[in-house]
C-alpha cells in the first residue's frame, strides 16, 4: 500500500481527551508481502516464544501464516548464521499479521490462506484498501479506477473470502481522509456510498467480520467528527470500527479515543492495531515522525482476549517490517525492510 500520505487537517480545538494525545503521530499506509517458508529452530543465545499451530503462545483464535516474509527472511538469516536476530525476528514470524487485498485480483492470494486458515480452524485477518482516489491521490498512486472497479474489486475480495472466519479491517484512512478535508467534495458521496456497499457486500459472507476504519486520536481530534461519515458509511451495518491502522498512538490513548467515539456512535465496539505502538509516537512533526520513524517497537501482540468489553481484539495489521517510504534510507513503500523488522522486535518490551 502507498507510503504515509500528507494529510490536510482542519485546527478546531480538541475535546478534553485530546489532552492524553499530544505526542500523537500520523499514520502511514503499507502492501502486504509476498509469503516465504518458515526457518528451523533458532541456535544458542535466543529465548524462543512458545509456538503453537495459531501462533506464539497461542494468544488468538487468528491464523498465522507460516509462509510469511517474515518466516522467510528467519530462514535466511538461520542459513547465514544470525541465529539469535533470527530468534529476535520469531517475534513477529510466530505472530498473526493481516493479509492486505491484492489491486487487480485479490482472489488467489486470499483463497490461499483462507484454506489454510480454515485447515487449522483459526480466523483469517485482512485489510481491504483499493478505494478509488485513495490516500488523496499522493503517490505512490494506487486505488481503483472507479467505483464499477472498485465494486468488481470488493466483490472478487469477498467471494475468495466465503464462509471462511474472517475478520476485515475494510479501507484504512479512506472515512478520516473525509473528514480531514483531503477528500474533494465531488469524491466524498462517492466513496461513502462504496464504503456503504463493501459493508453489505462482505456481511453476505455469514462468517465475516468488517471493521470500517476510523483513523486515530492523533489525526482526527474529536471523535464526534467520524460519527456521521462513520454511518454514512455503513457502521451501523458492520461489526465496529478500527483504530490506529499503521500508527504508533499507546494502546492507553486508542482505547480512550475509541469509548468515546464508540460512546457518540451508538456503543459500537472496534479492534486496534498494535503492530509499530510499543514505544508510542516520535516526537516532532506528526507528518515527518509517522515516515519510518526510529526507535520504535512492536506492540501488544494480536489477540482477542482484550480485557476490554469494547476492544474486540488487538491486531498487526500493518506489516511488521515493511517500509513507509524511502524516507529515512527506507526502500519503497511496503517493501519488506529486514533491518527495521528486527529493530522493532528487539525494542518489544511485552513481546516475548
Amino acid at each position: 500500500m502507498p507510503p504515509v500520505a500528507a494529510r490536510p487537517r482542519r485546527h478546531r480545538p480538541a475535546p478534553v481527551i485530546g489532552l492524553l494525545l499530544v505526542l500523537a503521530a500520523a499514520p502511514a499506509c503499507s502492501s502486504a508481502p509476498e509469503p516465504g517458508p518458515r526457518g528451523p529452530a533458532a541456535g544458542p543465545g535466543a529465548t524462543a516464544p512458545a509456538a503453537t499451530e495459531g501462533g506464539a503462545e497461542d494468544a488468538s483464535s487468528f491464523w498465522v501464516d507460516p509462509d510469511s516474509e517474515t518466516a522467510r527472511q528467519v530462514t535466511a538469516w538461520e542459513a547465514t548464521g544470525r541465529y539469535a536476530d533470527a530468534q529476535v525476528l520469531r517475534r513477529i514470524a510466530d505472530r498473526p499479521v493481516a493479509l492486505w487485498g491484492r489491486p487487480g485480483d485479490p482472489g488467489p492470494a486470499i483463497r490461499r490462506a483462507r484454506a489454510a486458515a480454515k485447515a487449522s480452524g483459526r480466523t483469517l485477518v485482512l485489510a481491504a484498501h483499493n478505494i478509488p482516489h485513495r490516500d488523496c491521490g499522493q503517490l505512490p498512486a494506487g486505488g481503483a479506477v472507479d467505483a464499477r472497479a472498485y465494486r468488481g474489486w470488493i466483490g472478487a475480495f469477498a467471494d475468495a473470502v466465503g464462509d471462511a472466519r474472517a475478520l476485515v479491517v475494510l479501507e484504512p484512512h479512506a472515512v478520516a481522509h473525509v473528514v480531514d478535508g483531503c477528500v474533494r467534495d465531488g469524491h466524498r458521496a462517492e466513496r461513502l456510498r462504496l464504503l456503504s456497499e463493501a459493508v453489505d457486500r462482505l456481511k453476505k459472507n455469514r462468517n465475516t467480520k468488517v471493521y470500517l476504519d476510523a483513523g486515530d486520536p492523533g489525526w482526527i481530534r474529536d471523535p464526534a467528527d467520524l460519527a456521521g461519515p462513520l454511518r454514512e458509511a455503513g457502521l451501523d451495518r458492520a461489526d465496529g470500527f478500527a483504530l490506529n491502522v499503521s500508527g504508533f498512538q499507546p494502546d492507553a490513548a486508542v482505547r480512550a479515543y475509541g469509548a468515546e467515539l464508540s460512546r457518540v456512535v451508538g456503543g459500537r465496539h472496534f479492534v486496534v492495531d498494535t503492530g509499530r505502538n510499543g514505544a508510542g509516537p516520535l516526537p516532532g512533526d506528526r507528518e515527518v515522525a509517522s515516515c519510518n520513524p526510529p526507535g520504535r517497537a512492536l506492540g501488544t501482540p494480536p489477540t482477542d482476549r482484550t480485557g476490554d468489553p469494547l476492544v474486540d481484539a488487538y491486531l498487526w495489521v500493518k506489516r511488521p517490517g515493511e517500509s513507509d517510504g524511502t524516507c529515512r534510507g527506507g526502500p519503497a513503500a511496503g517493501t519488506w525492510w529486514p533491518e527495521q523488522a528486527l529493530g522493532l522486535a528487539r525494542r518489544a518490551r511485552d513481546v516475548p
